[in-house]
């Protein structure tokens, strides 16, 4: 049944992608069939984040039903993306779908823009490492992402700004700390020799991120922290100073214990399991809360679902053994539900089609 769904609703989410560029809108009536952009997207834009992160679900739908419609709505927005023209070799929030060109200039790993480069990896890792176009684009992205984002603060923390037009913005989101995450599972297959060049980058956002939840009175992270202004890794508004139980700091702990065995990794897990009892946890289950240095919580009365299927599953693998979804067989999409890798070489010696359907992977 879940099989017959997904693709009926894959077949219901297609007319969005039928724009003059082939960038898909950002929101659709699966009655209808009519998309629009989002109203606060800047002069009806598509989001980076929005069509970029489609490539691992759309993949699996034409791996499922054998349709390759939906890999080949994900490879055109690929195509148009090397095509254009990027600033720097940066990767803009906001694309026309109508013009196909980048409206404002304003760079981000955080919101807006995140798993856009999460799945450029992720599509690479999901292929078997076949799939050698994102594995280009990754590592291109991540060098821009180097040469202009990546700062060290005063007190020697590493961090990734935001760019407006050429400007830096020292703040960092709490959804930008996937990156520690995302750059430690990309260190193997860079450039030759960049290996620990990427594993040391990882670490260094990871203790970032970690000293953000370590610097509030709650032990909990911040939505935004800054860097300038005297600030390091704190926020400085009060409009940034709440917690809704997000998963990325955790997200990266995980990968990087995977990836390290070093302990520091499951303690910083703990602290986190320690201040998400004390805080968030009430009669109906958890809550997010208003500000993250205030001793006395304020509780938003709201339990996000990337909770359950994020937070809490990114804890419980990092206390698992590494054979439970182990990283060779699994990618985890955006929202942390596990896709298999697919490898087309055990297939050819070894796919025989089940009666159900099913390929038998030895």
């Amino acid at each position: 049944i879940f099989k017959q769904k997904v693709l009926e609703l894959g077949e219901k989410l297609l007319p969005a992608f039928n724009t003059p560029t082939g960038i898909p809108r950002g929101v659709i009536n699966l009655g209808s069939g009519t998309s629009w952009s989002w109203g606060w997207a800047s002069a009806g834009s598509s989001i980076l984040a929005e069509f970029g992160t489609l490539h691992l679900e759309f993949v699996h739908l034409s791996e499922l039903s054998g349709n390759p419609v939906f890999t080949e709505k994900v490879m055109n927005i690929r195509k148009l993306l090397n095509k254009i023209e990027k600033p720097h070799g940066l990767y803009p929030n906001f694309l026309s779908p109508v013009s196909g060109n980048w409206v404002q200039h304003h760079v981000s790993i955080g919101g807006l823009g995140d798993s856009f480069y999460e799945y450029l990896i992720k599509s690479y890792l999901m292929s078997d490492k076949t799939d050698e176009e994102a594995k280009k684009m990754y590592y291109s992205a991540m060098e821009a992402i180097e040469a202009n984002l990546v700062q060290k603060s005063p007190g020697g923390l590493t961090y990734v700004a935001e760019w407006r037009g050429g400007i830096l913005d020292h703040k960092m989101g709490h959804l930008a700390c996937f990156s520690g995450g995302m750059i430690g599972i990309g260190a193997d297959d860079g450039p030759a020799g960049q290996k620990q060049h990427y594993l040391d980058l990882a670490a260094e956002i990871t203790h970032t991120c970690h000293e953000s939840y370590s610097r509030s009175a709650t032990k909990l992270g911040p939505e935004a922290f800054r860097f300038d202004g005297g600030a390091e890794a704190t926020a400085t508004r009060l409009s940034d100073r709440y917690y809704i139980l997000r998963p990325e700091v955790i997200e990266s702990y995980m990968y990087m214990w995977r990836l390290t065995h070093d302990p520091k990794y499951r303690e910083w897990g703990w602290e986190a399991v320690e201040a998400l009892e004390k805080h968030c946890r009430v009669d109906a289950g958890f809550s997010g809360i208003r500000d993250v240095y205030a001793s006395t919580v304020s509780h938003d009365n709201m339990q996000q679902s990337f909770f359950l299927s994020e937070t809490l599953k990114y804890l419980y693998l990092l206390f698992s053994d590494d054979d439970l979804l182990p990283l060779e067989d699994w990618v985890f999409n955006t929202e942390a539900h596990p896709l298999p890798i697919i490898r087309k070489r055990c297939l050819q010696e070894h796919g025989t089609r089940q009666d159900d359907g099913q390929t038998s992977l030895e």
